[in-house]
């Protein structure tokens, strides 16, 4: 700079007197000049004690790691703007309801389109379980019909609580997994803690592994009972047969999967008697009372026992073996379990009997499908 400088003033200095008094405008160049070179930025990175041939080369080195001027005021400005959340669609469940039961929680499970809008039994165990537990608990919901791919933690059911005021938004709302519906209803219920009774881990363990398993052949595995899975998990996932082939093959590797994770080779008579057994044991706790554990109201474990037998003793799963059916059948404090529940809890509708009338009149469908 100082060199462009000290040039630029020679230049000045060294023009014939003779010319600079011709020109009338060279005081104004002069002063121009001056100016200029002295609104030229200074760079203050060189640094003259370096030969100039060192120089350039540093130059390029700095300017590899630079962001450049214009890239840099670009990204400066981000973001822009946050727009907020769109709207559910129209046709979704949650703006589909009426104002009324929009404010209501709604639980999302396996069930059929008719059964989640009449406040049906799941025709999934797991689902029943937590549809039934809030019901005994006097939680006010609206049941909706969904699927995995629905669910935050990639299972059903979950429970999307209620806005706490209408002008809550829907980030403002976390859905409820399964795993923590029980401490949910306890946060909002008066719920006394079953889990406490010594007893409770040693039946539910019944559940959850004897009965479950033999659970998972009978629906998924059994070949005669291939077109009851079909028909509740398959065909509502898709109507082509490439999809369906799929869907079923996927179902049944995740079922033997599940089974295989407790014995290398299963026994299929030997999971159908260990099945059998525990029904036996529940039974046998459950005795004459009406619900387990001798408790005034039904609770999470009368939930969980009436999730499969209410599935078994369904005569609208059509059922083409007897073998888990048998098991719940021949006890009859089971049986009446079951019924009690379902009748408190789970009564007929008048739209139930509206569909059942409008199906009975309807032509009967062919048997040779």
């Amino acid at each position: 700079m100082a060199l462009m400088q000290g040039t630029a003033l020679a230049s000045v200095r060294q023009t014939p007197l003779h010319e600079r008094s011709s020109n009338h405008n060279y005081a104004i160049k002069v002063e121009t000049l001056r100016q200029w070179m002295v609104a030229m930025p200074q760079d203050d990175n060189v640094d003259d004690t370096q030969p100039a041939a060192a120089q350039p080369s540093r130059r390029r080195v700095r300017d590899l790691f630079t962001i450049p001027p214009p890239i840099k005021r670009l990204f400066d400005k981000f973001p822009l703007v946050t727009y907020p959340a769109n709207e559910l669609p129209l046709r979704s469940p949650q703006r589909g309801r009426t104002l009324q039961s929009a404010q209501l929680p709604t639980l999302y499970i396996f069930a059929t389109e008719k059964d989640a809008r009449n406040d049906r039994p799941s025709f999934n165990p797991t689902c029943l379980k937590w549809q039934s537990f809030l019901k005994f608990n006097h939680v006010v919901f609206a049941s909706v019909a969904s699927n995995n791919h629905a669910s935050p933690s990639g299972a059903l059911p979950f429970l999307l609580p209620s806005p706490q005021s209408q002008s809550s938004s829907a980030e403002q709302v976390a859905p409820v997994a399964s795993n923590k519906l029980d401490k949910w209803v306890m946060a909002h219920r008066s719920v006394p803690d079953e889990r406490s009774n010594l007893r409770y881990d040693a039946y539910i363990s019944l559940l959850d592994h004897r009965i479950r398993n033999a659970w998972l052949h009978y629906l998924y595995l059994e070949p005669r009972n291939a077109s009851v899975m079909h028909r509740l998990y398959v065909e509502p996932c898709s109507s082509n047969p490439l999809v369906s082939a799929m869907t079923s093959h996927q179902l049944y590797s995740a079922a033997e999967e599940e089974l295989s994770r407790t014995a290398r080779v299963v026994d299929v008579g030997n999971l159908y008697e260990e099945a059998d057994r525990a029904f036996g044991a529940i039974s046998s706790l459950l005795g004459d009372d009406q619900w387990f554990f001798g408790a005034e109201k039904p609770g999470l474990f009368d939930a969980s026992v009436f999730a499969y037998t209410y599935q078994l003793l369904n005569e609208d799963m059509e059922w083409r073996t007897s073998g888990l059916v048998t098991s719940v059948r021949k006890r009859a404090n089971l049986v009446r379990h079951r019924d009690l529940i379902l009748g408190r809890f789970f009564p007929i509708s008048e739209s139930d009997q509206l569909d059942e009338k409008s199906e009975s009149r309807g032509v009967a469908a062919p048997q040779d499908r």
